[in-house]
């Protein structure tokens, strides 16, 4: 992540980056030279004076002649400016080796004069075309790196952002979903002119606080998931009282271990929605929750009619659905989680288990 912010850094730098190009590139072919020689000041000279035309060469065929000619199909136009540059670029190479240079450099040497130097048209092809577009061919090379990685960078940056708001959708869906369940439960109650609407109130508050303000949160504390299970279970017990028998075992070795908020709490609701049924006799819900080493393991298990068929599970619309919780799992914890269900007549089994590790930052 550090070497990641890092190159960000240069590469949103644009001054940083064109110095720390040349300067890297011109100390390198400068000391590879020295050691192919054993003299370091000739080769300091001459790459420091033909350093301009060769900057010139670079810039022209990177940022003008392969976007704007190449780029855009102009191909003779590229061909004819390439040629030309080639041409031009190579001969003020040439021109600064031999005025700037070499005069610091040999003594004996004739001086070649301009005209000389532009007429030798083939010498400036086959000797210093190399030499003068070596930055060029770095740099167009660099920038084939640098763009490859920013068009990664950017789809990640976009995949997270898909992911992130995803999420937010399916959370959503719980949200208004939870909402509608309960009040509809809250109805019936005041429907009988029951005296436990209060405290279903009271308690629908509480958890309507943690869904609505606290769930939008990237991860949260087991410890928080537990409460927000546990307030649904209370919530359904004033509703339910005696006539189901409900188990809710946990055990944690650390309660501070981070879980996605709003991911177990869809498959307790549904053990609600179908276990507790009217037509259930003697309904019966079991929850098991264990969360060791970074490793959760949530079991729930529901007694059911016979002829219910688990529509919230099934993800047929009328409700939010497996595929719902199946996404939220693939886009958390990615090939790092496993999701059975085990259906009878008369019974339906969840178990969950989650590797927290791998977890997306």
């Amino acid at each position: 992540m550090r070497l990641q912010f890092f190159i960000d850094r240069i590469f949103k730098n644009r001054l940083l980056s064109h110095l720390l190009f040349w300067t890297g590139l011109f100390l390198l072919f400068t000391i590879l030279a020295a050691l192919n020689t054993g003299k370091i000041r000739p080769h300091l000279i001459t790459y420091l004076v033909t350093l301009p035309s060769q900057m010139a060469a670079a810039y022209a065929l990177n940022y003008y002649q392969i976007p704007q000619l190449l780029y855009k199909k102009k191909y003779l136009l590229f061909a004819i400016s390439l040629v030309g540059c080639i041409y031009v670029f190579s001969a003020l190479d040439r021109m600064s080796v031999v005025y700037l240079a070499e005069p610091y450099i040999r003594t004996d040497f004739q001086q070649e004069s301009i005209a000389e130097i532009l007429s030798d048209t083939a010498y400036l092809f086959s000797v210093y075309f190399t030499g003068t577009y070596m930055y060029a061919f770095v740099m167009m090379l660099i920038k084939a790196v640098k763009n490859r990685y920013e068009e990664k960078h950017q789809i990640e940056i976009l995949q997270k952002e898909k992911a992130t708001n995803e999420l937010k959708f399916l959370k959503g869906q719980i949200q208004p979903h939870f909402l509608f369940n309960t009040l509809n439960n809250l109805y019936a109650l005041t429907l009988t002119k029951s005296d436990l609407a209060p405290k279903v109130v009271l308690k629908l508050s509480e958890l309507l606080d943690f869904i609505l303000y606290q769930s939008n949160q990237s991860s949260i504390p087991i410890s928080k998931e537990i409460e927000l299970i546990q307030g649904f279970i209370d919530l359904e017990t004033l509703r339910y009282g005696e006539k189901i028998a409900i188990d809710f075992n946990y055990k944690m070795e650390n309660k501070s271990t981070q879980i996605s908020p709003l991911l177990l709490l869809p498959l307790v609701e549904n053990a609600f929605k179908h276990g507790a049924s009217g037509s259930v006799d003697n309904p019966i819900i079991n929850i098991d929750l264990k969360v060791q080493s970074n490793h959760i393991q949530f079991d729930i298990f529901n007694t059911k009619p016979k002829k219910v068929i688990t529509q919230v599970m099934k993800g047929n619309g009328k409700g939010i659905g497996t595929e719902n919780l199946k996404r939220q799992l693939e886009l958390n914890y990615p090939n790092k989680h496993t999701l059975v269900v085990e259906e009878t007549p008369e019974t339906y089994k969840v178990r969950l288990a989650i590797d927290l590790n791998s977890k997306n930052d």
